[in-house]
């Protein structure tokens, strides 16, 4: 992201329990050897051993044989809870309802998705007007045998006569786009490879998209990927023949968005070094001249919501850190009209059928407003409670919206928005399999180290006795200005209904106050976030949700180098660590696939010493310390995973294994067929969480009284 034959085998060998301790998560391991080798890196003037850098080439056989061992031993250990099996049966029926999303309007056309509840992946259904006879239109179940193909990213043609979709195998974030012919629903000759973070906007007969150079063959899930390039593809003709329609060789880091206008007129071009701010330039297709500059700078964020003719609207944050919409001329586009100002609470604005609807964040819960085209406010679009509501999107002319509505307790309903009216109406209701009722989500607020003010949401049953002594699971992000708002998971019900808490704390480095809020927790105000998570713990430990040995931490991807920061910081605060799809090594992150981009929220071990020095004061990898009692850990991580290559947690868990001491075990989950997590199998996904919570339970030798009778 070679070895003699005798290496080979025993590493296969070296997977047996001591069977002597039988307590619950306390029995000792025999790990399989990891070699060490003679590698280090010196940056201004400091020396960084990596004994494990082998680990890094996922392709050589001496790694694979080393995820064999690994597995076996995580199987095996996992294999002797108990409770397991039944706990993966009870996932399976709590997940077992009808799911829809919201349609979506193409042409005379609605196109949505709906599981019947176990289905690996979800249907994309038609259905001519909303009382039409729905039919499916696209099945990925069928593309693959054990599920692992996922469909994204449809776009429909203008004219409605052509839909392209990305399809992506085991996870990958790699994508082939294909076109399917909507009238006779057959697909046309060919695809488009080697797209990745691309939508697909349609001009005449044929689409803009973005895509890299094929790389080198077994370098697919871990090389850099650099020099993005932006195409028109015309139906009909091969991917060779596609027009190059944007390119920067001379900054090969840079990344690109192209959406076409509604009219079909405009090309609006956005261009990022990093995941934090954008330039914007637009180019009238219609004649003859360049891309016209309307920002030309990294610092902001910049996006265009809709446009009336030669008018724009705009969301920014320009001079207003939780963002306005502003309205500009193409010929003057540096003179901006406010037509929404910036408020006390974070705005996100959608443009259909002639209104806006401006959505904002207020305590990481969603409240909306719709707005007329001079940005007066017309309706509050009334929503069911304390939750997260999304879409509102449509064209120009649109008259009815969907939107889906959720909270930690209520699944996704979909609403149907009159926009003359103001009024919704419930167009799709899912009936749960139990009683939603009997839980609560409450949201409360902590001082943080430095006494920011912190949210944080609770759930918990209702009537759940606050004596200290309740399993919890603390969830947290913390980066790249994303916000963890509530939403609903049927698989969180088996942990609250065996007595758990679930506690999401809003870090600094998300996205809920604004670029302020994400801003300190960025590059060598990281620690923020670190002291955030830990402050959190500390509060529910002092509140009595639950104590040290009843608490585990979990995060994903940005969310695993945060467990890994907080276990290696404070080892005495949790019982349980589950760092999943972690950043982990902060010192060579930016080598492999997308990593370069994430500088922007990071900072490189490249950019000066004072940098590296801060990365390398909190790197999990290289915070780890001989003879130091972790919490009981699994790592979990998957062998497609070509945005945090599985390198970060290979490493991280070696290191572990070798320097912990104690009975608490050291694991490490490696997913097969899989990616960093869109597009996973339900199936493998429920196995993931029945493990995360298994072990959890087992290492807090707790046992949960609807699975054990007790």
């Amino acid at each position: 992201m070679k070895k003699p034959a005798l290496f080979l085998a025993a590493l296969l060998a070296v997977a047996l329990f001591n069977q002597c301790n039988h307590e619950p998560g306390k029995a000792s391991l025999q790990y399989p050897e990891t070699k060490k080798v003679e590698q280090s890196d010196t940056y201004f003037g400091t020396t960084v051993s990596d004994p494990y850098r082998w680990l890094e080439d996922d392709n050589a056989e001496d790694t694979k044989a080393w995820v064999e061992a690994q597995n076996k031993v995580t199987n095996d250990y996992l294999s002797q809870i108990p409770y397991r099996d039944a706990l993966n049966k009870r996932l399976m029926e709590l997940v077992d309802f009808e799911r829809v999303t919201a349609p979506e309007k193409v042409g005379e056309y609605y196109i949505y998705t709906r599981n019947d509840g176990t289905q690996n992946q979800s249907v994309y259904y038609i259905r001519k007007g909303l009382e039409g006879k729905a039919e499916v239109l696209l099945d990925p179940n069928t593309l693959s045998e054990d599920g692992t193909v996922s469909v994204s990213g449809l776009s429909a043609s203008s004219d409605s006569k052509y839909l392209a979709y990305q399809v992506s195998a085991s996870g990958s974030d790699w994508r082939e786009i294909r076109v399917m012919d909507l009238e006779s629903r057959s697909l046309l000759e060919g695809k488009l490879d080697w797209v990745k973070f691309s939508n697909i906007s349609w001009r005449g007969n044929g689409f803009f998209y973005n895509r890299y150079e094929a790389p080198a063959q077994g370098d697919e899930l871990k090389s850099a990927n650099t020099n993005m390039k932006v195409y028109y593809h015309t139906l009909g003709t091969s991917q060779d023949e596609d027009v190059l329609a944007y390119e920067d060789p001379e900054n090969p880091g840079h990344f690109f968005g192209v959406d076409v206008t509604e009219d079909e007129r405009y090309l609006v071009l956005f261009i990022a070094e990093g995941t934090s701010g954008n330039q914007l330039w637009i180019k009238d297709l219609e004649a003859d001249g360049d891309y016209i500059k309307v920002m030309d700078a990294f610092s902001n964020d910049n996006s265009i919501v809709g446009n009336e003719g030669s008018t724009f609207f705009m969301q920014t944050n320009v001079e207003a850190p939780n963002k306005r919409l502003v309205s500009f001329d193409l010929s003057t586009p540096d003179q901006w009209t406010d037509l929404i100002p910036e408020a006390n609470e974070v705005l996100s604005v959608s443009y259909a059928g002639g209104k806006f609807f401006a959505s904002y964040l207020k305590d990481a819960r969603t409240v909306v407003y719709q707005h007329d085209k001079e940005g007066k406010r017309e309706f509050e679009v009334v929503l069911p409670g304390v939750g997260t509501a999304r879409g509102f999107d449509g064209g120009n002319k649109a008259e009815t919206l969907f939107y889906t509505y959720t909270s930690f307790t209520e699944p996704g309903t979909v609403y149907q928005y009159d926009i003359a009216t103001g009024t919704s109406s419930v167009f799709f209701e899912p009936e749960l399999p139990f009683d939603a009722s009997r839980f609560e989500a409450k949201q409360i607020f902590y001082n943080s180290k430095d006494g920011t003010r912190v949210p944080m949401f609770v759930i918990h049953e209702k009537g759940l006795e606050l004596d200290g002594n309740n399993p919890t699971i603390l969830y947290g992000y913390g980066g790249f200005d994303i916000s963890l708002t509530p939403r609903y998971s049927s698989s969180l019900i088996a942990w609250l209904e065996n007595g758990g808490v679930y506690a999401s704390a809003n870090l600094r480095g998300g996205g809920e106050y604004g670029a302020n809020w994400h801003e300190a927790g960025t590059k060598m105000r990281k620690q923020n976030v670190f002291n955030d998570c830990i402050a959190a713990a500390e509060f529910l430990i002092a509140e009595g949700y639950t104590n040290k040995e009843k608490l585990a931490v979990n995060g994903r991807s940005n969310g695993g180098l945060l467990v890994g920061a907080v276990m290696t910081q404070r080892p005495d605060l949790f019982a349980v660590a589950l760092p999943g799809v972690g950043v982990l090594d902060m010192l060579r992150y930016q080598n492999f696939t997308i990593g370069a981009a994430w500088a922007s929220d990071y900072g490189t071990s490249a950019d000066s010493k004072e940098m590296f020095e801060y990365l390398h004061a909190y790197s999990p990898l290289h915070n780890i310390k001989a003879g130091t009692n972790y919490p009981a850990t699994m790592v979990i991580t998957a062998d497609h995973d070509d945005r945090v290559v599985p390198a970060h947690s290979f490493k991280f868990g070696a290191t572990l294994q070798e320097k912990h001491v104690g009975a608490e075990p050291v694991i490490i989950r490696i997913e097969t067929k899989a990616g960093h997590g869109a597009g996973v199998p339900i199936a493998k996904r429920l196995q993931e969480i029945t493990d995360m919570y298994a072990f959890s339970w087992y290492n807090m030798g707790y046992q949960p009284p609807k699975l054990t009778g007790e």
